[in-house]
């Protein structure tokens, strides 16, 4: 794997499952610097995280009150960003709606970690969907910050 400038997790609203694993991620440490952010799929206006989500991050020491969900952009797709998706009909959308996507990379999280399952949806569930999604994400971004630090 090669270092990138900027890792952008990528779901539906950008509310649950990216922001959560932006946050998670930079409880970690990679080896250079890398800017990590997320965006969603559909975003019509700025909505903030998800309030499930939210109770999730600060029951794990995690606090993030500004955050404000983004549209995913064409300039996000740079050669020099990882774009990661929960699913893979958000990377298949991604494909066919941004032409920039061809000289991008964009994976599954969980394939290019190899894990076998995609990380569910919480969204509308009860809070223990929302814990075991944190509890599942730590992992994967755990697995992910491995990868990133053996990038030359």
């Amino acid at each position: 794997m090669k270092q990138y400038k900027k890792v952008i997790f990528v779901c539906d609203s950008g509310t649950s499952r990216a922001p959560m694993a932006e946050a998670i991620m930079k409880e970690y440490t990679v080896k250079y610097p890398l800017q990590i952010e997320s965006r969603g799929l559909v975003v019509l206006f700025p909505e903030p995280l998800n309030q499930k989500a939210e109770a999730v991050l600060i029951s794990n020491g995690i606090n993030m009150p500004e955050m404000m969900s983004s549209q995913l952009e064409g300039e996000d797709l740079s050669p020099d960003n990882l774009i990661l998706t929960f699913e893979a009909a958000q990377k298949e959308k991604i494909l066919q709606d941004f032409e920039e996507a061809v000289q991008a990379d964009v994976e599954v999280l969980t394939e290019l970690v190899g894990d076998e399952l995609e990380i569910l949806n919480p969204y509308g569930g009860a809070l223990q969907a929302y814990g075991l999604c944190y509890e599942t994400m730590n992992k994967t971004v755990q697995k992910l910050v491995s990868l990133l630090n053996e990038a030359e």
